[in-house]
């Protein structure tokens, strides 16, 4: 029997006594999907649950987080077992999960001569800590951003984020330069590739010596899911190392397996200077990190802690994490999956004329949905979403103009599950033109 969480001995109040609640004590800014939205109560593997039993097939994971599964039984099995041995301490005593995790990140996880590892909580504190280290590394303060990309909400890394809806602050750090994305629906990627490349020659030759980093997402999440052509990072690097400009990573949604790679930088052939990530390291349990060379490390040698990074849940888990997605191959698993997903949806693409575009690597994925303008776009996206969790799939949604529908499914999911959902994503879009 289905646990429902309908229990009105332990405070059950239903979807609308939630709703009530959260309109009552948290701030405006906080948001939900959906107009009629499900009480999601419990979580198994690729599916949720709400309060009335029904099912649903997980495709956004929390955001990219739970890639291993919802209350995955062998790594909460772990998780639990910390638990209840200590729980927590701190960086300044001695425990041995974090010395673990840090060892197993440095030899056969992170790329290159990446080794020395500082833990955190979120992927908004490992990339705030990645520039600081930058700034110390390099004796330089401003940053190269590129436009629509999103890196956290902490005051560094809200100024470094190009999407007008994430800069909450009206007072930003003024150091930072944006340079258009290697993207353009205007024209062809390559073209905006390009263009994307010149801005940044012309950047780096009127203040390179100013310069301490360039931090980029590998595949822009939230920007649409925007994938560079394959010799883009290659380039970006190569004059960033002309000017001694450190290139930082931010792999908190692309990381530990989600691109059909361990990490998403290697599909185009480029080792960062430093590393950020976070998200599916902890499948659920939060945990941030933030990694980099041993010449780089020894430039942060002031006095720094995180209350509760690495805590040894957190490393525990994490650990539990990175043994289980090695003995099941969801790297492997999640580039055969991503493959077939993508061609489904591209299936899509060719059958209806709302879908503009399909684009992304291994399981993270985006299918832009095109109205008569972005209002428009955004209100169609929006239908979709509603319809298909009526019938049971949960998607994301991302992009400037809200109107992509975002995949990035645990990647335990099966190719039952995919060709589940894309029968039903084919008949609601053709409902929705109907």
């Amino acid at each position: 029997m289905i646990d429902t969480g309908k229990d009105k001995e332990n405070g059950y109040i239903g979807p609308e006594g939630v709703v009530a609640k959260r309109k009552q004590y948290f701030f405006p800014c906080t948001h939900h999907f959906y107009s009629n939205p499900p009480q999601i109560v419990r979580g198994s593997m690729q599916y949720l649950f709400d309060d009335t039993g029904k099912r649903y097939t997980d495709f956004f994971a929390g955001v990219s987080v739970v890639a291993c599964g919802h209350c995955n039984p062998r790594i909460t099995e772990a998780t639990i077992k910390q638990l209840q041995t200590l729980q927590h301490t701190t960086t300044i005593y001695l425990t041995q999960p974090m010395a673990d995790l840090a060892e197993r990140l440095a030899n056969g996880i992170l790329p290159g001569e990446l080794k020395r590892t500082f833990f955190c909580n979120s992927g908004s504190e490992a990339n705030e800590g990645a520039m600081t280290l930058a700034r110390l590394h390099t004796k330089r303060r401003d940053f190269i951003a590129l436009e629509q990309g999103l890196h956290g909400r902490t005051f560094l890394t809200m100024g470094v984020t190009g999407i007008p809806m994430w800069r909450s602050d009206d007072y930003l750090d003024q150091g930072v330069t944006f340079i258009p994305r290697p993207y353009d629906p205007a024209t062809d990627n390559e073209t905006a590739a390009r263009r994307s490349v010149e801005a940044l020659k012309q950047v780096l030759a009127e203040k390179g010596d100013t310069i301490a980093a360039m931090i980029v997402e590998p595949i822009q999440g939230n920007g649409g899911m925007i994938a560079p052509p394959d010799w883009y990072f290659r380039e970006v690097k190569a004059l960033l190392e002309q000017y001694g400009v450190l290139l930082i990573a931010d792999e908190i949604q692309t990381g530990f397996g989600r691109t059909g790679r361990m990490f998403a930088m290697s599909h185009y052939g480029v080792v960062p200077d430093i590393m950020s990530m976070a998200k599916a390291l902890g499948n659920g349990v939060p945990i941030g990190a933030f990694a980099t060379t041993d010449e780089i490390a020894a430039s942060f040698n002031r006095a720094s802690a995180s209350t509760f990074g690495g805590n040894p849940v957190s490393s525990a888990t994490a650990l539990a994490v990175l043994d289980y997605m090695e003995q099941e191959g969801l790297v492997e698993r999640a580039e055969r999956l991503g493959g077939l997903l993508k061609a489904g949806l591209q299936g899509l693409q060719a059958k209806h004329g709302i879908i503009a575009d399909v684009r992304g690597k291994g399981m993270m994925l985006g299918a832009e949905l095109r109205g008569a303008d972005d209002g428009d776009s955004a209100a169609l996206t929006d239908r979709v979403l509603e319809a298909m969790k009526d019938r049971g799939f949960i998607i994301g949604k991302n992009g400037v103009a809200r109107n992509v529908l975002a995949f990035q499914p645990p990647i335990v999911m099966t190719e039952e599950d995919i060709k589940s959902m894309l029968t039903e994503l084919d008949n609601v879009l053709a409902g929705v033109q109907a």
